[in-house]
């Protein structure tokens, strides 16, 4: 009985953690999210190896999922969004010096990456001359530049925009944009990525 409750608990605890995650991202285009197993090593303290059975479980599920968000992004991989099922917990091997146990687990999990050649939508967040930067998901930086915005103009005032002065259509601050990717960077030292993005193709533009 314990155990299964336990159980319930761990699985509770991953998927709560699977959709908060989820819930703040607007799912535009499914291969941006890529779901894959990895293999980590996962350290428990010494002062926390009187605990047995589930809850050493869950002990070292806690610790996964802190390694985890500590990790945010990798080039192969993108952002680093969730782990969705722990797979494995293989035998605990105890390092001479500290005494703390270390654990290789097998985990699953979802992360995110954009890919040039992609359409996606970001929103505006910033709207300087030479072009406009958005948000998409966990990117921050999607730059458009005012190259790649053919009959647009820049409108200069107390909220600056990009207007199309044959359609109307304003590219302006908190607005969606539709947008395909031209060039991927990822800034190994921020664990960020950066991307330049474009309006040249069919139904590009404000949404």
């Amino acid at each position: 009985m314990f155990r299964k409750r336990i159980i319930r608990v761990l699985r509770k605890f991953i998927v709560e953690r699977f959709e908060e995650v989820m819930s703040r991202i607007t799912k535009r285009n499914s291969k941006m999210f890529l779901k894959v197993q990895l293999n980590w090593n996962v350290v428990i303290p010494a002062e926390s190896l009187d605990i047995k059975g589930l809850m050493l479980q869950k002990a070292i599920l806690i610790r996964l999922l802190d390694d985890f968000a500590a990790k945010k992004a990798t080039k192969d991989l993108g952002y680093l969004l969730a782990v969705t099922t722990l797979d494995k917990i293989g035998e605990g091997k105890v390092r001479e010096h500290s005494g703390d146990v270390l654990f290789p687990v097998t985990f699953t999990c979802l992360s995110f990456k954009v890919f040039r050649g992609e359409i996606l939508e970001g929103v505006v967040h910033k709207i300087l001359k030479h072009g406009v930067f958005m948000r998409c998901g966990p990117i921050e930086n999607l730059y458009l530049s005012n190259q790649k915005m053919r009959d647009y103009e820049y409108q200069i005032g107390e909220s600056p925009c990009f207007l199309n002065t044959t359609t109307g259509s304003r590219i302006e601050k908190d607005v969606g944009v539709r947008c395909v990717v031209i060039g991927v960077k990822y800034m190994e030292a921020m664990k960020e990525f950066q991307a330049v993005v474009g309006l040249e193709g069919d139904y590009l533009g404000p949404v």
